[in-house]
């Protein structure tokens, strides 16, 4: 949210199952040891609205995936991903895609 109201641009939360008020689409993904789930609101991308994901880390990409996957389904375009700490042993861009992605520091 800082990010966002600094670049003065919108923001749309994505979360895990269950935490987000109003009507959601969800995506799961798969963990080590299991699965998960993330939700967006419905109205949080207009069609062919760009978004740049935003987390504090790149581990496997799962999460990543599963909200450029959110996106696309509400017919916006990832523009690319940004991370605060990208674990690069776990090549977490293979899972990604080709999409840019931007890590601040990597292990």
């Amino acid at each position: 949210m800082p990010l966002a109201l600094h670049l003065n641009l919108p923001f749309a939360p994505v979360r895990k199952h269950g935490k987000l008020p109003y009507e959601r689409i969800s995506e799961e993904y798969a963990l080590e040891y299991g699965t998960n789930i993330v939700e967006m609101h419905i109205d949080a991308i207009e069609p062919g609205q760009k978004a740049y994901i935003v987390d504090d880390l790149l581990a496997t990409g799962g999460t990543a995936r599963a909200a450029a996957r959110l996106v696309e389904r509400q017919n916006g375009k990832v523009a690319g991903f940004g991370f605060l700490v990208e674990l690069g042993f776990l090549n977490g861009r293979t899972a990604i895609g080709d999409y840019p992605v931007c890590a601040l520091i990597e292990y």
